[in-house]
């Protein structure tokens, strides 16, 4: 009887462990910055989303497509690097610099914009 109670606790033990591991697993993919902070924005039904977003200068920033059609992020004023065309599911990610505005649009779709406000 007790041989059975200790295997059971074991494999309570296993499963608490793996539990664990899974989820810290989870949490080291997130795309968190240094500071836990996730600075995503999702291209989605032709629009950037959100349009306006503030962070942190050093901080990353990554847009997703997640439209059927390609699209870039692009620099007014060449800011920041421009992206390549983003088909679905990719990604483009920058660092933040120097605190300041910077707005940038989609060149294949001039009429999508966003701003993004960098503070110390």
């Amino acid at each position: 009887m007790t041989t059975l109670i200790r295997r059971i606790k074991i494999a309570a033990l296993l499963c608490a462990i793996s539990s664990f591991s899974l989820s810290a697993l989870a949490d080291d993919a997130s795309g968190a910055t240094a500071g836990g902070k996730v600075n995503k924005i999702e291209i989605k039904d032709f629009a950037f989303n959100p349009q306006k977003i503030t962070v942190k200068s050093g901080e990353k920033i990554t847009w997703i497509n997640r439209d059927e059609e390609p699209h870039t992020v692009v620099s007014v004023g060449k800011k920041f690097p421009r992206s390549s065309g983003l088909d679905t599911d990719q990604e483009f990610s920058i660092t933040a610099g120097a605190p300041g505005t910077y707005e940038y649009f989609c060149s294949v779709h001039p009429k999508m914009t966003g701003t993004i406000v960098v503070e110390k």
